[in-house]
């Protein structure tokens, strides 16, 4: 398997993808709103994408809850904003964790129905004032206590359906002042205890996203996505993470260059994986030619992460869990 994860054009997989999929492999395939018809329709396609992925690879979905939801009604369950959830466990925590929980494990269920493995979830940035809407209420809180916990609590759920969850955006977006799909923010300052927090209590993680973010303190070049300095140094050290590493969209704006330079960068500076998300297939094929085939430690990385999965799986009865939910949401 090469090292990254791609998106593809449309509601089903085209000859030209399929055979791009089967001579250049990746480690798996990442959908979005522009994939996702109905239920059948995504069954079919996550079945197609699976029989032409090597073994191993795994399809995943950014699917969050809230305004990021690629699943959405009246398909699918409707999944309220992790700022619910945080004011849930302002008022009591024991009823936010389990709400957390609650989150991770409907999501989970959803999308292991629909053929998926891994969900880009939970959120582990921080709600700050004055920033930027691009995290806002996809944050749990203000309080890196808070997000620590929700976030783990959410991730817990997600096992348990038996998906990977994906911790993000290391090491912490919540302060950016700027959109990273369509610019490089830039957070000034050193101190960032409060942003690594959560985490730093969440280092087990099967797997974590980094942030396109420029954090001049720590490196005043590049941004996290490509700096070896914060990748070795906060997110490996700092943070303690050791489990599957990979880049954000490196399509978005924030980065420069082609995408297969992109892609060369971030694996450079110590991600496992380049996710490149647009699903036009000139892209995808410069980023699958450019880069190598996962080495060993990253493929054992991921494949822990799945194994990780299956083996929190519980069975779960997902209209009482919802019932569940929706009293303590009221």
């Amino acid at each position: 398997m090469r090292a990254a994860i791609v998106g593809i054009s449309g509601m089903a997989l085209t000859a030209g993808e399929a055979a791009l999929l089967r001579a250049l492999p990746p480690a798996g395939v990442i959908l979005f709103g522009r994939n996702v018809g109905d239920r059948g329709q995504l069954v079919s396609l996550t079945a197609a994408l699976l029989a032409v992925l090597p073994a191993g690879a795994v399809v995943m979905v950014d699917q969050e809850g809230g305004r990021v939801a690629r699943l959405r009604p009246p398909q699918w369950r409707g999944h309220p904003t992790a700022a619910v959830i945080g004011q849930v466990f302002e008022r009591d925590v024991a009823a936010g964790l389990r709400a957390a929980w609650l989150q991770g494990a409907l999501i989970g269920l959803d999308c292991a129905a629909a053929g998926f493995s891994m969900v880009a979830a939970p959120v582990l940035d921080l709600a700050v004032a004055g920033t930027h809407a691009v995290i806002g209420d996809r944050a749990f809180s203000a309080s890196p206590d808070a997000v620590a916990r929700l976030g783990r609590a959410m991730a817990a759920g997600l096992l348990a359906a038996g998906v990977v969850p994906v911790g993000k955006h290391a090491p912490g977006h919540g302060r950016a002042l700027v959109d990273s799909h369509l610019s490089l923010p830039v957070v000034e300052g050193a101190d960032l205890d409060g942003d690594i927090l959560p985490f730093a209590r969440n280092a087990d993680l099967p797997a974590m996203m980094t942030a396109h973010i420029l954090y001049p303190a720590l490196d005043p070049v590049f941004p996290a996505t490509l700096s070896a300095g914060i990748i070795s140094q906060v997110i490996r050290g700092r943070i303690g993470f050791r489990g599957l590493l990979m880049s954000d969209d490196l399509a978005m704006e924030a980065l420069n260059g082609t995408p297969a330079e992109r892609a060369l960068g971030c694996l450079a500076a110590g991600c496992h994986v380049g996710l490149y998300c647009p699903g036009d297939q000139q892209g995808t094929r410069a980023v699958l030619e450019a880069v190598p085939e996962m080495a060993l430690d990253a493929a054992t990385r991921l494949a822990d992460a799945v194994a990780l999965a299956r083996s929190r799986r519980l069975p779960l009865d997902a209209d009482r869990l919802d019932d569940e939910r929706g009293i303590l949401l009221s």
